[in-house]
């Protein structure tokens, strides 16, 4: 099942709602976009974003290589990048080991 962002901002509203109900949707989402946007720029300034209990996010560097189309057996060059990496907390581990 794949969560979308209205689908985030959807389940965080109702629970941000019930606590505060003096806040408005639009100040939710904003809130949100916000947050959002500042962690998309920390990963692309290549800092380290660690949310305890949940798990660390980082970038790191892919070397360039020789990949190939599979359609067409094609030779690409990839060039070197940078991907994000996420690894979760010993918390999160430990929750989602006990769900299956």
């Amino acid at each position: 099942m794949t969560i979308t962002r209205i689908d985030f901002v959807n389940s965080v509203e109702k629970k941000i709602k019930d606590l505060y109900p003096h806040i408005s949707r639009k100040e939710i989402e904003r809130i949100l976009e916000i947050f959002l946007n500042e962690f998309v720029n920390g990963l692309i300034n290549g800092h380290r974003i660690e949310l305890r209990g949940f798990g660390v996010f980082s970038t790191r560097m892919r070397k360039p290589k020789v990949a190939r189309n599979p359609k067409t057996k094609e030779e690409v060059r990839l060039p070197p990048r940078r991907v994000a990496v996420f690894k979760p907390s010993k918390i999160l581990k430990n929750l989602l080991t006990k769900g299956e």
